[in-house]
């Protein structure tokens, strides 16, 4: 018996030209697809003629779905996985299923195409030679600031996805944690009609979306300029002093903000000096 394969299977994030002739012709000769939502996949597949079955693997069936596809494709079956839009697994489901495939010895094979991330900083103008993806930030707020937070000094390039109900407080938080002047990327709805590429700092980007409820529309990437080598340098003594003097009565958080707007130092230096000085002393 021919051993089978499991193709993930890259397909277009808003413009159907995207898609390529290979995941075509693979979508075509696979015995099955799983698809996120068979729904939303059942229009690509109309409009590129493919008739190979669909059936659901999505985030809340991802581990009983997977194991109906290895048993699949232990039978000799080729599956291919695809996501609702761009690269299956890149915040999407089938991490589960990949890995399974792997350790029971069956193929796992790319079919290149769109990714969101890929594409959104490729036209960033943003360092391109290092960066992280970070996917979705938490969705309560003190749980996104304190993951910009713990991101405030990380040098690369750093990419989001966010959802349009959570685009403004997002950028809101970004720039409260990272700075008016942190340079910013909006890149809503790539490859579609409403397309929106804007590059500014933190502080007209969060106008510019603010002022217009249209951009708090669509999928999202934003990516931000990683901080400057200056940003890791030692508080200034005076800075020091009075954040020492300040967290003796305060909470860290509040001292480090109130030592900021004493001293004119930046909030998440304060806040970083202070927290790795509490956590030597335990």
């Amino acid at each position: 018996m021919k051993p089978a394969k499991l193709y993930v299977v890259a397909t277009p994030i808003g413009n159907l030209a995207d898609m390529t002739p290979r995941a075509v012709e693979v979508l075509q000769q696979v015995s099955a697809i799983a698809a996120e939502d068979t729904r939303h996949s059942a229009g690509l597949l109309r409009h590129f003629a493919i008739h190979t079955p669909l059936f659901a693997l999505h985030e809340h069936n991802e581990r009983q779905a997977s194991a109906e596809v290895i048993r699949r494709l232990s039978a000799g079956e080729d599956i291919a996985l695809i996501s609702d839009a761009g690269t299956p697994l890149i915040s999407d489901p089938g991490f589960n299923l990949v890995r399974s495939a792997h350790e029971q010895g069956i193929a796992v094979v790319p079919v290149p195409g769109a990714s969101a991330l890929i594409c959104a900083l490729s036209v960033a103008g943003l360092a391109t030679d290092s960066f992280i993806f970070e996917g979705f930030l938490p969705s309560r707020t003190v749980a996104r600031r304190q993951h910009l937070q713990n991101l405030a000094n990380e040098q690369r390039t750093l990419i989001f996805y966010e959802a349009p109900h959570r685009l403004l407080d997002t950028l809101v938080d970004m720039q409260e944690v990272l700075g008016a002047e942190r340079l910013a990327v909006l890149a809503r709805e790539l490859t579609k009609t409403f397309e929106t590429i804007r590059r500014a700092p933190l502080a007209e980007l969060v106008e510019f979306v603010r002022s217009d409820s249209d951009q708090q529309r669509g999928e999202a990437v934003l990516l931000l300029q990683g901080a400057a080598p200056a940003a890791v340098d030692v508080l200034a003594e005076e800075s020091r002093r009075v954040a020492d003097l300040l967290v003796a009565e305060l909470p860290v958080k509040q001292a480090a903000a109130l030592t900021a707007k004493i001293t004119g130092a930046r909030k998440n230096l304060v806040y970083d000096y202070l927290l790795k000085k509490a956590n030597r002393r335990t």
